[in-house]
């Protein structure tokens, strides 16, 4: 008789791991699995992004060899339009999952060693210019503007602060967090995406409504920063939201 091979994985934290299980069912052998890949997005049993990071990274690098064998023929121009269609494309699926992941560091490495072949800079040249330079977002401020238009595009699924009490407060149209204790649920899609949403400055969340406008707004918003980490973003949000209301 012929048993068929199937896996699971089995999601843990990386305190406490899961125990190595192997189920025999109507003659299939379902073993455990390290990793699994879903929809182009490889899912290790931590959710520590690594596997899908090391991917990524990969074809960067062959991306990154590309570019620098073009440039010396090619216009700025030119270099730009192979970015958006090989690099950006790598760089921006499925970003809202593995985005805030402390591997995808990596990534912006890379990104920036793109931004410094396309410029013609040196290794060590700062590239926060060149990206506003470019009108390119760098990693980080790409998955904020990935993360805030997925939220704007599902914001019925949200739950508005409004709609629990009636105070009338400046927060009243925040989005309300669930309560969470793992730090790993924090840096969920869910509850991340309502944390970088009640940051945006109240003129562009009015937009919501106009997903094609909204993003605009969003990026030109975030090209003024070229924001390397959340921290900057949250801090320049802040300040922005500070001047915003003492105009």
């Amino acid at each position: 008789m012929n048993f068929n091979k199937t896996k699971f994985i089995q999601f843990s934290t990386k305190i406490k791991l899961g125990t190595s299980t192997y189920i025999d069912h109507e003659y299939n052998n379902i073993e455990n699995s390290q990793s699994t890949s879903f929809l182009g997005l490889i899912l290790d049993r931590t959710l520590s992004w690594q596997l899908h990071i090391d991917k990524i990274c990969a074809k960067l690098k062959s991306a990154c060899y590309v570019l620098r064998t073009l440039n010396p023929i090619l216009t700025v121009c030119n270099l730009k339009t192979i970015y958006f269609s090989y690099i950006h494309s790598i760089i921006t699926y499925g970003i809202i999952f593995w985005g805030n992941s402390t591997a995808s560091n990596e990534v912006f490495k890379l990104q920036k060693r793109a931004i410094r072949i396309i410029t013609n800079s040196h290794s060590r040249t700062s590239c926060r210019s060149l990206f506003k330079e470019l009108k390119i977002l760098p990693l980080q401020s790409q998955y904020i503007l990935s993360l805030a238009v997925y939220v704007a595009k599902n914001i019925d699924d949200f739950t508005i602060k409004s709609d629990i009490h009636s105070i009338n407060t400046r927060y009243k149209s925040n989005l309300h967090p669930p309560s969470l204790r793992l730090a790993k649920s924090q840096k969920g899609v869910y509850y991340a995406g309502i944390k970088i949403y009640n940051c945006l400055p109240l003129k562009i969340r009015e937009l919501s409504g106009e997903i094609k406008y909204f993003n605009r707004s969003l990026k030109k918003f975030l090209l003024r920063g070229s924001f390397y980490t959340m921290e900057e973003f949250l801090n320049w949000a802040y300040i922005h939201d500070l001047n915003t209301m003492y105009l």
